[in-house]
């Protein structure tokens, strides 16, 4: 693939709550205080493509098309919003990757954004989440029930739950010069609204996780008919789970001939599917199938930002591919800094940049992973 990612920044994930840092700055001017800040002409721009799940009230209308006004992108750029649930953000650049390496555009701007302040979790009420035609097997699941199955099937315990919990915070709070593709957002005065990424708990220790409780048997009435035909214990707290934020995270991708210029190539990527009663397994189904399409091994590569969806995720990822942690989100990951649904993917590849840079390394790796089996992977090779 002839891709090339000239830069990606991000917002910092500031705290999903009325009056939080960002609550009142619509997501189309969060993504245009970043694509502000990319230091390259955007003259060129023939597209904008962003994740965002929650597709209603401020997020609706298109909410690229908006970001595309609001950055003042030519008139001619096309603008298209995803919904691939949590790999959203990732899949968006993936197809710009596409897209600039088959000469479609000469540059697009990819990314996401999700402003959970705004748009709460599942507001958009999908007939999808209680749909009770499809087989039992194929139904929605809230990620936090599919997250206690996962981890009661693979018999992971409150212990490796919390483990993989305490390093992603101490990892975070030690992970400042990470942060190179962070900016700053500012209001229309030019004071800072946020700069600092809001929900790493740098007091935490494995105590205080043993001493927190399981956290979501509460939201498992509505989908009980399901619950009753798997085993479930609930195990994880709400310390294992990612926190909802705020947040935006925007690429500028090119083909050919924006290699000069790159951060990192796109040496591929791919969206797969894995069954929607595991549900979160499908980045690491992505990541088998793009590894083995271009003929690498997991060994090969030096850093990878795999999305902490819910602690049992890195856990099995861990166990089953052996993989060593200390390749694996070195700054921190979403247990500790949040996990902005529809960004997400783009925060993780603006971050895999700064720690390939940072750690001086060539080859790195994002995973993805979202509700109901979705997931997408992508590969890089950093240029500068």
């Amino acid at each position: 693939m002839e891709a090339y990612l000239i830069d990606c920044l991000r917002t910092p994930r500031t705290k999903a709550r009325e009056g939080g840092s960002l609550s009142t700055l619509p997501p189309a001017k969060l993504v245009a205080s970043v694509t502000a800040q990319l230091k390259q002409p955007l003259d060129g721009v023939g597209a904008m493509m962003l994740g965002c799940v929650g597709q209603i009230g401020a997020q609706g209308g298109n909410v690229a098309l908006q970001s595309k006004l609001h950055s003042r992108l030519p008139e001619s750029c096309t603008a298209m919003t995803l919904n691939h649930f949590c790999a959203s953000g990732l899949s968006s650049i993936g197809l710009a990757a596409n897209a600039c390496a088959l000469g479609q555009y000469q540059q697009v701007l990819a990314g996401g954004v999700e402003c959970m302040s705004q748009v709460a979790f599942m507001a958009d009420k999908a007939h999808y989440y209680q749909d009770a035609e499809l087989a039992v097997d194929e139904r929605y699941i809230p990620v936090a029930l599919s997250a206690d199955i996962l981890a009661t099937r693979e018999n992971v315990s409150r212990d490796e739950l919390n483990a993989v919990t305490l390093r992603s915070h101490q990892r975070a709070a030690a992970g400042e010069r990470y942060q190179t593709s962070r900016i700053k957002v500012h209001d229309a005065s030019g004071a800072v609204l946020a700069e600092q990424d809001e929900c790493i708990r740098t007091q935490t220790t494995a105590d205080s996780l043993a001493a927190m409780p399981p956290g979501f048997e509460v939201m498992a009435k509505p989908y009980q008919s399901i619950l009753d035909e798997r085993e479930i214990d609930y195990r994880h707290s709400f310390a294992n789970a990612p926190p909802m934020v705020d947040g935006a995270a925007v690429g500028l991708i090119a083909g050919a001939e924006g290699k000069s210029q790159a951060r990192a190539r796109i040496l591929g990527w791919l969206d797969a599917a894995a069954s929607p009663a595991d549900s979160l397994t499908g980045g690491m189904a992505a990541m088998d199938t793009l590894l083995a399409q271009l003929g690498v091994s997991l060994n090969d590569v030096d850093r990878i930002e795999f999305m902490e969806a819910f602690a049992v995720v890195p856990v099995l990822f861990e166990r089953r591919y052996g993989i060593n942690p200390d390749k694996i989100n070195v700054s921190g990951g979403h247990l500790a800094k949040g996990h902005p649904m529809g960004a997400t993917g783009a925060v993780l590849l603006s971050t895999l940049c700064d720690v390939l840079e940072q750690d001086d390394c060539s080859l790195g790796l994002v995973v993805a992973t979202g509700a109901g089996g979705v997931g997408s992977a992508m590969l890089v090779e950093r240029l500068k």
